[in-house]
């Protein structure tokens, strides 16, 4: 099966969309639920969510063009359709490479409006020709303005490895946005988008009335497609999906559901998939990692590594206070909150008791392509080069060949640059980090800090034909025997005795020294 219809791969304009003919997930009853219920607004939602088209949809709707909403569900909703001055401003196409850059894309920004609604020549600086912009148009229409702003923090998150340009750029926003209380006489609408909520921005502690609906369960599915949705919308693209795969259609879906589900915005919500994956997998009519391979996450992999963060913790679960989880503070370098803001973390469940939320990985997409870009943070070096063979290696280890899979595993940490991590951290996490990302990627079973009633063991691999148990310690502290008698002293194999598997318990003993593994026994 070969379906026709046009879906929105890229489509960030919704009068584009309309006219000419793509396929539209209905999202119109928020559009009437913000213009009618409120009016200073903030949304956060990580990249390629829905931003920019849900910001085009509320622009359409404040220029009273009706025709385009017509067979939606706003259409039985609004009545009058009045027509309003829009102001569109848009962060999200520069580089941001310099404040030149910066500055550029403001000024371009404000040209714009200028071109439509005058400018005067007294009026220098960003704040004041904002300022005045707003004055002037709401006194020559006669009416109150809609201000939108799509990604206003892309400039900062674009320059976060840049503290100098990054404070910059700060200081410029916090004039610029503060203009939208002091104008709010003449605004009938503001709505801001953005990935994270930077607390030092003055718009969240000046502009104190803005409303942050990032986390309100009424708006959870304002940006995403939920199950109902994707079902409702696109089953011929799912019986084609099942067809080109030659797979049922309850597989397509479930293998959808898998890569793609699993996302939350509020403490009680219904899954939501990534809709940037969902179109695209449906117009290539192939499964990938689409959403990821758009944007990887370059400062936040060194930032985890140069923190020495213990990234397991991610297999588990994140707790991060309520109060916390949209407040992320350059400052105190807590990367949870960026995390759970981009999209890498999300929401799992909520705790009353502790007002905390639980984090995790929404889905296999997410996870393994986060943890495919932190490999290469954490050992400096790509794991398809050097002396070490992940092809090789994955034969050893289904093999049993315990010799040749840890002369691999000794391979591949011997070329990991000296500078790969501070000496400082240079310790048995570090490499513990480095083995759970490097098993986990290759699709190994593979559980770190394994608990018992005695202690736990550092690490858990399972294959089809073998279980391996390993402990690790420094050459500084212990040795390859010491790693061995703990696994046995601890009876860390005692989960395992009715399993059908072999059980191999290996005692490895890395050295400082030698940037690596040292010596290994086993049993």
């Amino acid at each position: 099966m070969n379906t026709a219809r046009k879906l929105p791969v890229g489509i960030q304009d919704f009068e584009d969309l309309r006219t000419e003919g793509f396929l539209y997930v209905d999202k119109t009853k928020y559009v009437y639920r913000l213009a009618t219920q409120g009016k200073p607004y903030f949304l956060s939602r990580p990249r390629r969510f829905g931003k920019s088209l849900f910001l085009s949809t509320l622009k359409a709707y404040f220029e009273g063009k009706r025709e385009l909403f017509e067979g939606l569900e706003i259409a039985g909703l609004e009545k009058d359709w009045t027509q309003y001055p829009v102001f569109y401003l848009d962060f999200n196409r520069e580089s941001y490479a310099d404040l030149a850059s910066f500055d550029a894309a403001l000024d371009k920004n404000l040209q714009q409006l200028e071109d439509v609604w005058g400018k005067d020549e007294l009026d220098k600086t960003p704040a004041t020709r904002f300022s005045g912009l707003i004055q002037r148009t709401c006194k020559k229409s006669g009416k109150k303005i809609a201000v939108l702003i799509d990604e206003y923090d892309k400039p900062l998150i674009s320059t976060m490895d840049n503290p100098a340009l990054n404070d910059s750029i700060r200081n410029s926003l916090k004039g610029f946005y503060s203009v939208l209380k002091a104008e709010d006489a003449c605004l009938r609408f503001v709505f801001l988008t953005g990935v994270t909520k930077f607390s030092k921005v003055s718009i969240f502690s000046d502009l104190n009335q803005l409303e942050d609906i990032s986390l309100d369960e009424n708006y959870a599915g304002i940006c995403g497609i939920s199950e109902k949705e994707l079902l409702q919308n696109f089953q011929p693209e799912i019986q084609a999906l099942a067809e080109r795969r030659k797979i049922s259609c309850d597989e397509a879906f479930a293998k959808l559901k898998k890569l793609y589900d699993g996302y939350h915005f509020a403490k009680d919500s219904e899954d939501l998939y990534n809709p940037f994956s969902i179109l695209n997998t449906f117009k290539k009519l192939d499964f990938a990692y689409y959403w990821f391979a758009t944007g990887t996450p370059t400062f936040l992999a060194k930032a985890l590594r140069n923190q020495n963060y213990d990234i397991r913790k991610f297999e588990d679960d994140v707790y991060i206070a309520a109060t916390s989880i949209m407040d992320y503070r350059y400052e105190n370098q807590n990367l949870v909150p960026l995390l759970y803001q981009s999209g890498y973390l999300t929401v799992e469940s909520y705790e009353q008791d502790e007002d905390a939320y639980i984090l995790g990985f929404p889905n296999e997409e997410v996870k393994y392509g986060f943890l495919n870009e932190l490999l290469p943070a954490f050992v400096l070096t790509p794991i398809a080069t050097g002396k070490f063979s992940i092809i090789l290696f994955l034969r050893q280890l289904k093999s049993g060949d315990i010799e040749g899979f840890m002369t691999s595993l000794k391979a591949f940490f011997a070329d990991i640059p000296y500078d790969a991590i501070e000496q400082k951290h240079r310790d048995e996490q570090y490499y513990q980090h480095v083995f759970y990302l490097l098993f986990t990627l290759m699709g190994q079973f593979v559980q770190t800090e394994v608990k018992n009633n005695k202690g736990r063991a550092d690490a858990v691999v399972k294959t089809a034909g073998n279980i391996y148990v390993f402990e690790f310690k420094m050459d500084d502290n212990a040795t390859a025997e010491d790693a061995l008698k703990q696994i046995n002293s601890k009876d860390y194999t005692i989960p395992y005795t009715a399993d059908h598997r072999q059980t191999v318990k290996i005692g490895v003993e890395f050295s400082q020294t030698e940037r690596g593994v040292k010596r290994w026994i086993m049993e």
